[in-house]
């Protein structure tokens, strides 16, 4: 069954809708596959197929989105993966609150954020930084401007952390919402 809404999906609520298939993901993957019964195994494969198959249309959505925006404004919308969100490692899909009481000194230290943080066993905001960087100068070096890029509340902040004088240290200090239009 493919999920079709009859209304279009607001830009907040697909934010919504992919955290949400997100975090469901993350949960299925802590099952234990092999403990589970024949039954068990049939819902666990249907559950993740069902999951693959909504988080493979809110990127199609996302795209025609992009696609609509694009045109209305004179823009051709090219996906670059070195725009997404830091690589959360042991913490992809988790959410915050979780973080904090299952590991309050790792929560403190994102909470601190700098150059020297690191997600467990994933990406540092500076490596993040550096990414995103590189993107938007090649975006620049190759005469692609105006541009409008559109990316998560995470690689808007550490861009924003470049022309800061605390630099990743102001990493929280940034309110990026959903749908936000930030000027560079």
């Amino acid at each position: 069954m493919s999920w079709n809404p009859p209304i279009r999906v607001s830009a907040a609520r697909q934010a919504r809708f992919e955290q949400f298939f997100n975090e469901e993901q993350a949960a299925l993957e802590k099952v234990n596959f092999d403990s589970l019964g024949q039954d068990g195994r049939i819902d666990y494969v249907l559950l993740r197929n069902h999951i693959q198959r909504q988080r493979s249309e809110l990127a199609r959505v996302a795209r025609e989105t992009a696609e609509i925006v694009g045109a209305r404004i004179g823009f051709e919308p090219r996906l670059d993966q070195r725009l997404r969100e830091a690589n959360r490692g042991l913490w992809e899909g988790s959410l915050f609150i979780d973080i904090e009481r299952e590991d309050p000194a790792g929560f403190a230290a994102w909470r601190r954020a700098g150059d020297t943080f690191r997600f467990p066993g994933g990406e540092s905001l500076l490596e993040q930084q550096q990414r995103v960087a590189a993107t938007l100068d090649d975006i620049e070096r190759n005469a692609e401007l105006p541009a409008l890029v559109v990316c998560h509340g995470g690689s808007i902040r550490v861009i924003l952390c470049l022309d800061d004088p605390r630099g990743l240290d102001a990493f929280h200090e940034f309110e990026v919402p959903n749908v936000a239009l930030v000027e560079l």
